[in-house]
């Protein structure tokens, strides 16, 4: 399968694929195909939803890319859910979803990196944790209106894969507003940007409760805070899935490009910043991957399933609320592509 074949969508092909396609960036594109190998297309729409709508695709290209990394069996017996996996003998649900901008909102891929960085995070985050809900609540829906009737389903632990694609600079939030939105647990960037000194141990979190949507209506917060979401045995997501993993893997040597990122240290127990060359750089598929697990889950995960370097799973006891972060050598929180030389 080319994801990358002229099948005549000129005009309709979504910017991130006409991006992607300059000579410079062939052993970028080789690296997605590496990622793709073997990924079948039950559907016969693959390449033509990557041609035209891109992130949803590119996605679910990346989780494929994971599970294989990791080694997880895959069964393809089934049109949907997106992946079955088999761990240990036992079989795992999947089902991949993307959040993506509201109507009338700046979409991810309008993001001006001449302008610099936002060095303020609310607004950025309330965004994401609306985005990340309506997501979610769509693919829960959906699941206890046709996914859990599944034979293949029903019996089994269901995990959500979400990927934020919802503004420019997504890749900047980490695993801020998730963790709001599953645990109530919101780390106050801006507090602390602005009186370092009243906080010597990090930037405070808070409970926020909900949020407010810009027609006023209220979203709850703390949806692993209750039996309510029971069905979801855990969420995958990560904010590091994005073309800049490609570019920082691939080792592509055609064009100047720079990688800047953030590791997470459990050593030194505090960020650590990275800056290297592309053909430097050491990163693989997993890197960045967050998983968070539902305390309340009523088939949940086995924890030793993403017991793996690279990846952060965040436990939360449902007695005491405390939240557990189990980290796996170094964590990337954040990483950065600079292309010093752009090729049309």
């Amino acid at each position: 399968m080319d994801l990358f074949e002229d099948i005549g969508l000129s005009g309709k092909q979504h910017k991130n694929f006409v991006n992607i396609l300059k000579q410079s960036m062939k052993a970028d594109r080789a690296e997605l195909l590496k990622w793709c190998n073997g990924f079948p297309d039950r559907d016969n729409k693959l390449v033509t939803e990557f041609q035209t709508t891109f992130n949803s695709n590119f996605w679910e290209i990346y989780l494929y890319a994971l599970f294989k990394e990791i080694d997880f069996k895959m069964d393809w017996s089934y049109s949907r859910p997106d992946f079955l996996l088999e761990y240990k003998g036992n079989n795992v649900v999947v089902e991949a979803t993307i959040s993506e901008s509201a109507v009338g909102k700046t979409p991810e891929w309008e993001k001006d990196l001449s302008k610099g960085i936002p060095d303020r995070f609310k607004d950025m985050n309330m965004d994401s944790i609306i985005r990340l809900s309506n997501s979610i609540n769509k693919k829960y829906i959906k699941y206890k209106s046709s996914y859990s009737k599944l034979e293949h389903v029903r019996p089994n632990p269901f995990v959500l894969a979400v990927a934020p694609f919802e503004q420019p600079h997504f890749n900047l939030q980490c695993e801020v507003p998730i963790m709001a939105l599953l645990y109530d647990f919101y780390v106050d960037e801006d507090a602390y940007n602005d009186a370092p000194h009243l906080f010597p141990n990090g930037p405070p979190d808070v409970r926020l409760g909900w949020v407010e949507k810009d027609n006023g209506t209220e979203i709850p917060l703390g949806l692993f805070e209750s039996d309510d979401y029971s069905e979801i045995s855990a969420i995958i997501l990560s904010t590091t899935a994005t073309w800049g993993k490609i570019e920082a893997m691939s080792g592509n040597c055609e064009i100047q490009r720079a990688v800047s990122s953030v590791w997470w240290s459990e050593v030194d127990n505090k960020p650590i910043q990275r800056h290297s060359m592309t053909n430097q750089n050491k990163e693989n598929v997993r890197d960045g991957l967050y998983v968070f697990h539902n305390p309340y889950a009523k088939k949940p995960i086995d924890p030793d399933m993403f017991k793996l370097d690279g990846v952060t799973q965040v436990f939360v006891d449902s007695d005491t609320k405390r939240i557990t972060k189990e980290r796996n050598g170094f964590c990337l929180m954040h990483r950065q592509t600079i292309n010093f030389v752009s090729e049309s």
